[in-house]
C-alpha cells in the first residue's frame, strides 16, 4: 500500500482522517451521558428504568433519523450533508447543559439521536467516493475506530471535568468540539473529481473499479421500496439489527456494569473503560486490514469480507465467561469484554463495506441509513424488552449481576446468528442493478 501511495498520491487518506475525527466527536458526544450517570442519578433521582427510558429516546430518534439521513446525504452530497449533520448534533450536545429535568434529558437525547444519524451514511458514502473497493474496508476500519477513540477520550476527560466544573461543563466542552471540525470540513473537503489536491493518477486509482461507472452520475433517486426488494438490502439490514444493539450495550452500560459489579465510581472507571475501547480501536483497524490482505492474496473481495466477518463473530464468544473470569480478577473480565468490543468493530468495518460491494454509489447513503435504522430499532427492543424490564427486576431483588450474565450470553450469540442469516440471503457476491 505504501508503494501505491508513493506512485499515485495519498490525499484520500487526508479525507479519511477527517471522517475519523468526525466519528470520534460523534461517539464522544453520545458517550458523555453514560459517564455522568452517577452525578445525574443523584441530582434527578434516577433508577435503572429512568436511564433506560432516556437511552431509548436516543435510540428511537436515531433510528428515525436514519430513515431520512441517508436519503438527505444522497441528495445534498457528502460535503453539505455531513456538515449539516455535524452542526446540528453539536448544537444538541451543547444543549444538554441547560436541561433541568428527567423529561428534558429525554428530549435532549432525542434531538441528539436524530441529528447524529447523519454521521455513518455520510461517512460510508465519503469512503465509497474516495476509495476503490479493495481499500474500503481498511479505510472504513480506520474512520470507524474513531468511535473507540471517542469512547476512550470520554472516560479520561468527562468525569474529571464534571468533578472540577460540574456536569453542565462536561456537555458544553465536549459538544463544542464539533464546531471546530465543521470549519476544517468546509475548508478541506470536495469530491475527488473537483479537488485541486488530487492528482490525475490518484483520481484514476479511486475510480478504477468497473462497478456502475455509467450510473455514478445518474441522480435519479431510488425509492426505499425498490431498495427493500433486494436480498442484499435485507442481508445488511438484518446484520445491523442483530449486532448494533450489542455495541449500544457496551457504550451505555459498561460504566454501570463496572460500578455495580466491582464498586468503581467516578474517575475509577476511566482506565478500565479506556482499555476496552483501546482494544476496540485495534480491532477496527485490524478488521479492515484482514480482508485487504486476503484480497491481495487473490481472494475475491466479497468472500474475503465474509470470511473475515465469520472469524470476528467467533471472537465475540468468550464474553459469555466475562463474569466467571471477573470473579477471579476484574481485569480478566475487562480483557474479554475488550476482545468482544474489538471483534464488534472489526465486524462493523466489514458489514458497512458490504454495502459498497453490493450497491451503486448513488444508493449507498440510503442503504446505509436503512441498516442503521434497523440497528437502532434492535437497540430499542433490547433496551425495552431486556434491559428495562430485566435490569429493573434484578436490581430490585439485589441480583443485578444475573442480568449482566444474561446480557453477555446475548452478546456472544448475536454475531454468529447475523453471519448465518446474511450468508443464507447473499451466498455469493452480486452487484444490485437499479
Amino acid at each position: 500500500m505504501t508503494e501505491v501511495n508513493e506512485s499515485i498520491g495519498k490525499y484520500r487518506w487526508t479525507i479519511c482522517s477527517l471522517v475519523f475525527f468526525a466519528t470520534t466527536i460523534n461517539y464522544l458526544d453520545r458517550a458523555v451521558i453514560s459517564l455522568l450517570k452517577p452525578y445525574l442519578t443523584e441530582q434527578f433521582h434516577w433508577n435503572a428504568g429512568d436511564y433506560a427510558d432516556i437511552e431509548i429516546a436516543f435510540k428511537f430518534s436515531y433510528a428515525l433519523g436514519l430513515i431520512g439521513a441517508g436519503r438527505v446525504v444522497d441528495r445534498l452530497g457528502t460535503k453539505l450533508g455531513y456538515g449539516l449533520a455535524t452542526f446540528l448534533w453539536s448544537l444538541a450536545a451543547v444543549g444538554h447543559a441547560i436541561v433541568k429535568s428527567t423529561l428534558g434529558f429525554g428530549i435532549a437525547r432525542a434531538f441528539l439521536g436524530v441529528t447524529e444519524a447523519g454521521n455513518f451514511p455520510a461517512a460510508i458514502k465519503t469512503t465509497a467516493e474516495w476509495f476503490p473497493k479493495k481499500e474500503r474496508a481498511f479505510a472504513t476500519g480506520i474512520f470507524n475506530s474513531g468511535a473507540n477513540i471517542g469512547a476512550i477520550v470520554a472516560p479520561l476527560t468527562v468525569p474529571l471535568i464534571a468533578e472540577s466544573f460540574g456536569w453542565q461543563a462536561a456537555f458544553l466542552i465536549t459538544g463544542s468540539i464539533g464546531f471546530i471540525w465543521l470549519i476544517l470540513w468546509f475548508i478541506v473537503y470536495d469530491i475527488p473529481a473537483k479537488h485541486k489536491r488530487v492528482k490525475q493518477a490518484e483520481l484514476d486509482y479511486i475510480n478504477s473499479d468497473i462497478e456502475d461507472q455509467n450510473l455514478v452520475e445518474n441522480k435519479v433517486p431510488i425509492s426505499w421500496g425498490k431498495l427493500l426488494s433486494f436480498k442484499q438490502t435485507w442481508a445488511f439490514v438484518i446484520g445491523k439489527f442483530l449486532t448494533d444493539p450489542i455495541w449500544w450495550f457496551y457504550l451505555f452500560w459498561l460504566p454501570d456494569f463496572l460500578g455495580k459489579q466491582y464498586g468503581l465510581k467516578g474517575t475509577q472507571v476511566s482506565l478500565p473503560v479506556a482499555i476496552v475501547y483501546i482494544m476496540s480501536s485495534i480491532g477496527s483497524i485490524g478488521g479492515g486490514w484482514l480482508p485487504l490482505r486476503l484480497i491481495n492474496k487473490g481472494m475475491v473481495s466479497f468472500k474475503a469480507r465474509k470470511t473475515s466477518m465469520l472469524i470476528y463473530a467467533f471472537c465475540v464468544l468468550p464474553i459469555v465467561f466475562a463474569q466467571i473470569l471477573g470473579n477471579m480478577n476484574m481485569w480478566f473480565a475487562i480483557i474479554v469484554i475488550g476482545l468482544a468490543a474489538a471483534a464488534h468493530q472489526a465486524w462493523s468495518a466489514n458489514i458497512f463495506t458490504t454495502v459498497s460491494d453490493m450497491f451503486p454509489k448513488r444508493t449507498i447513503g440510503s442503504v446505509t441509513g436503512l441498516g442503521g435504522m434497523a440497528g437502532g430499532l434492535g437497540g430499542i427492543l433490547l433496551s425495552a424488552l431486556v434491559q428495562k424490564r430485566m435490569f429493573v427486576y434484578y436490581e430490585s431483588i439485589n441480583q443485578i449481576q444475573t442480568a449482566y450474565y444474561i446480557m453477555f450470553f446475548i452478546c456472544g450469540g448475536a454475531y454468529l446468528l447475523g453471519w448465518l442469516i446474511m450468508h443464507i440471503l447473499v451466498p455469493k457476491m452480486k452487484m444490485v442493478e437499479v
